[in-house]
């Protein structure tokens, strides 16, 4: 059984490091500390150009929950079509009703509008803040999502084996279920065997020191507690690492 390995990432370097290591598959955000937010035009279509392997774009206008308002919605249908225009082949998005239902009237929305754009659509991990999954299995399937990112509703793919194997079996090969979060060479071929998922997602994470030569203290662009002179980064070792425990 072949497994594809996604690798979610949030600038240019780490694209190529993560088509070096082996990914079958690129999700592509902008800020991955918050979770992955959309990308800009600039970056998918530089990405679409560079990228030899399936570039999906992350559709997500902000940071925090996934209940979404008139103006989020039609921020997320525009870059969808941005998607499109920069030449990418899917987007990954997620809407839920404060209930903790999938909003399908809206998901449904922006699905036409993806299949109108001829793009792939994965539903992420607002599945894991779902108040039913197996509802949400279904509703999915309704959709016609390629496939889920999930964590099987814990805070690590590994922690999640028991749910995502539900839901590989409720998905009866409908769509594919996508493990996700804290996978790594030391539990992708367990999480693959136990669960039956065919394919994983993970980033590879790494960090490099600034190439600058001038380092001013006590200036910060964001957050204090973050350094502007480490650089986040796609390990492509890590990528390989895992492509080599898989297969």
């Amino acid at each position: 059984m072949s497994i594809k390995i996604e690798v979610c990432i949030d600038n240019l370097e780490s694209l190529h490091n993560a088509i070096s290591g082996g990914a079958d598959r690129i999700e592509l955000c902008s800020s991955l500390a918050l979770g992955g937010l959309t990308p800009s035009f600039g970056f998918m279509k530089k990405a679409a150009a560079i990228s030899p392997i399936p570039v999906y774009a992350m559709i997500r206008p902000r940071q925090g929950d996934f209940l979404y308002d008139n103006d989020d919605i039609s921020a997320m249908i525009e870059d969808i079509h941005a998607a499109k225009l920069a030449g990418l082949q899917g987007v990954v998005f997620g809407v839920l009703k404060a209930n903790g239902d999938i909003d399908m009237p809206l998901s449904a929305r922006l699905m036409k509008i993806a299949n109108d754009n001829d793009l792939g659509v994965t539903f992420h991990r607002a599945v894991d803040q779902c108040s039913n999954y197996k509802k949400a299995i279904e509703n999915i399937a309704e959709l016609g999502c390629e496939r889920i990112l999930t964590s099987g509703l814990a805070a690590n793919a590994y922690d999640g084996i028991n749910v995502l194997t539900e839901m590989v079996k409720l998905a009866n090969g409908r769509f594919e279920i996508l493990a996700g979060a804290g996978v790594n060479a030391a539990n992708a071929k367990e999480i693959i065997e136990k669960t039956g998922v065919t394919e994983i997602h993970l980033s590879g994470k790494s960090t490099r020191p600034s190439k600058m030569k001038l380092v001013l203290d006590g200036v910060k662009m964001g957050a204090g507690d973050l350094d502007d002179f480490i650089v986040p980064v796609t390990d492509s070792k890590k990528i390989d690492a895992v492509r080599q425990q898989i297969s």
